[in-house]
């Protein structure tokens, strides 16, 4: 992405601040593993969407909104530090990082804590916005929740709001870098599922099949996956999120895998089933044809203005309907027993984009089409999930290049 994306996600978000506020967004903070190790650092999306810093840990970006509207903004880095540096690679410079973010003040984390005071305590803010999301209540505080408890003991007259909730509206229509970007993302899962789908045979472990996965998206950057692959193969199919890797396929087992690349931080998610040995039985076949004619209606449905929770509820009466013409359920109330979860989540930043769930679906907007079916009594269980980008007067499936007719399947796993 150019710095000019960065600089207009940042214009629109000071649109929707108030007169006389600041906001303060955290890049977060490596996580401690085991003995002197830490997880791989991964910034948080929401300062990467507005600064492109991904990989520059303890980062702030801080900006003071004036009374006449007029913005001061500046990003807080770590220093220069070469024996650090010799153990955990070099830091990002104050020139890369205004090359990257667009921001030209560029300052260093140990003056923060005396930038925020000094415009906390000016008299000429009232509202301070900080990203105050939490996946589950009981997470960990992140820096912006000990920023918030300074602020309630020593600044109380600062009034709260959450940052996390208009950022969210802003991410959920993607622009057409974002578009370009998932796009490119797309070619290399196809890359991915392509060597799992040309090397699956009975017999293979599922962390081969990873294996496959991985290379083949090495061969384009090192971001690699975009988030933990789901690989699965017979009994381990009915585990929605399954991350063993140690099953072993046996001859006529569905292969499971709900996987997806990331290319300059946008995120795909694809899910693809197909017979260990190549061939859909009878059965496997008959699941499959439900949840391909169910995927293919809402492609052709789906268009602006329709609501999002309608797709959903659109899906599950859609394929539960198939089900009863196939004869695999008597009536559409067993829909439960088959399909397990929801259709649809929106795709980005992250691969459950953290974006304000809309009502009515707009142009821009990008998510999945995801059918899943799960006969334990058969020992079938697949998804179908594909990625949808609402245009103008309809919507594309962004995915569709990826085998997903029971046909292209069959041609892929013979090399074709």
């Amino acid at each position: 992405m150019l710095a000019e994306y960065y600089v207009g996600n940042r214009t629109r978000l000071y649109e929707k601040l108030t007169a006389g506020s600041l906001v303060a967004v955290f890049s977060g903070e490596n996580t401690w593993k085991t003995g002197d190790e830490d997880y791989m650092f991964f910034a948080d999306r929401n300062f990467v969407y507005l600064t492109g810093l991904k990989t520059s840990r303890q980062a702030v970006l801080l900006v003071a909104k004036e009374t006449d509207g007029s913005v001061h903004e500046q990003v807080y880095i770590l220093p220069s530090d070469a024996y650090a540096e010799r153990w955990t690679g070099a830091r990002v410079k104050p020139q890369e990082a205004q090359e990257i973010s667009g921001i030209s003040d560029i300052r260093f984390v140990d003056a923060f804590e005396r930038d925020f005071k000094a415009l906390a305590v000016s008299g000429r803010y009232e509202k301070l916005y900080l990203d105050l999301y939490r996946f589950t209540t009981d997470c960990p505080d992140r820096p912006a929740h000990r920023l918030l408890k300074h602020v309630q003991r020593d600044f109380p007259y600062l009034q709260i709001g959450n940052a996390d909730v208009l950022i969210s509206e802003l991410r959920l229509i993607k622009q057409p870098c974002e578009i370009a970007a998932l796009k490119k993302a797309e070619e290399i899962t196809k890359a991915g599922i392509l060597a799992m789908m040309r090397n699956s045979r009975p017999g293979k472990y599922e962390y081969q099949y990873k294996a496959d996965f991985d290379y083949a998206l090495g061969q384009f950057s090192p971001d690699g996956p975009g988030f933990p692959s789901i690989i699965s193969a017979g009994n381990n199919n009915f585990c929605i999120h399954y991350y063993g890797y140690t099953g072993q396929a046996k001859d006529g087992d569905m292969i499971l895998n709900d996987v997806g690349a990331q290319y300059d931080g946008l995120i795909t998610d694809v899910s693809r089933g197909w017979p260990c040995n190549g061939h859909f039985s009878e059965r496997q076949r008959t699941l499959y044809e439900c949840a391909l004619a169910t995927s293919n209606y809402m492609f052709s449905i789906i268009r602006p203005g329709m609501r999002m929770s309608d797709v959903d509820a659109t899906i599950r009466k859609y394929n539960a309907e198939r089900l009863v013409e196939a004869g695999v359920m008597s009536s559409v109330d067993e829909v439960g027993t088959y399909m397990w979860h929801g259709g649809a989540h929106h795709i980005g930043y992250d691969v459950h984009d953290r974006v304000k769930r809309p009502e009515i679906i707009a142009p821009g907007m990008v998510f999945c089409v995801d059918v899943g079916i799960y006969h334990e009594e058969w020992g079938i269980g697949f998804r179908l999930e594909d990625n949808c980008l609402v245009t103008e007067d309809g919507c594309e499936n962004l995915s569709a290049g990826i085998p997903r007719t029971i046909e292209d399947i069959e041609a892929a796993m013979r090399g074709e």
